[in-house]
């Protein structure tokens, strides 16, 4: 494929959606022709996923129901977007990707789905391929949580399925993205998000420029 992959990971309110479009338009001045995309929800079947996903009660589904939900959504994500968009030469950045679903569901649960089925999972769905470049933007969960509670009042946003869950859920899941960075250094990257707009971009671009020879 000539073009690239990059996602961007965190907790809740750590400001991915805004750092995937400022980056976008950085890349865009470089010449680089770009797609921004998400999971779930990136295509217009995984809309009707994310609605399932990520709104009402937090227990709807049990961990392997929700781990199917999200893979048959990246599934179609990768076969219907993101690898025809790089197969064409776009750089691909994604406000989440399978990083999420294995520090969500694996460690924001406590296991209650094995990494041995989420590694099969991944296999069948997206076989060897990889993101170019993760960028795991890292804060405290009481401040995302705070930052995400905020956000979604100001919006009107009903997206919260994961944001009731108690705050041990988040802290879990925070120690899941680092452990990933940890045993992925070449691909990751963490971040601290706990910072302005702006200086966190600069951050971001430093990375991509240093990662990928932009």
């Amino acid at each position: 494929m000539n073009g690239k992959f990059i996602t961007i990971e965190g907790g809740e309110g750590s400001g991915k959606s805004t750092q995937v479009k400022l980056l976008a338009s950085y890349l865009q001045t470089k010449g680089i022709d770009v797609l921004t995309t998400k999971e779930p929800g990136g295509t217009p079947e995984g809309k009707v996923l994310r609605e399932l996903l990520v709104t009402g009660d937090k227990d709807k589904f049990d961990a392997i129901t929700e781990c199917l939900l999200y893979y048959a959504d990246r599934r179609n994500h990768l076969t219907k977007l993101v690898w025809p968009s790089m197969q064409e030469g776009k750089w691909v950045i994604s406000d989440r990707f399978a990083d999420s679903t294995e520090a969500y569901q694996y460690y924001g649960y406590n296991k209650r789905v094995d990494y041995e089925t989420l590694e099969n999972m991944y296999k069948i769905v997206a076989g060897d391929f990889k993101p170019d470049l993760t960028i795991i933007l890292d804060i405290d969960p009481k401040v995302g949580m705070q930052r995400s509670f905020a956000k979604a009042q100001e919006m009107k946003v009903k997206e919260l399925r994961f944001e009731s869950r108690q705050l041990e859920f988040h802290q879990n899941l925070r120690q899941g993205f680092l452990d990933i960075a940890k045993r992925e250094p070449k691909r990751c990257v963490v971040l601290n998000a706990d910072k302005d707009i702006e200086t966190l971009h600069r951050e971001i671009v430093e990375v991509v420029q240093s990662r990928l020879g932009v």
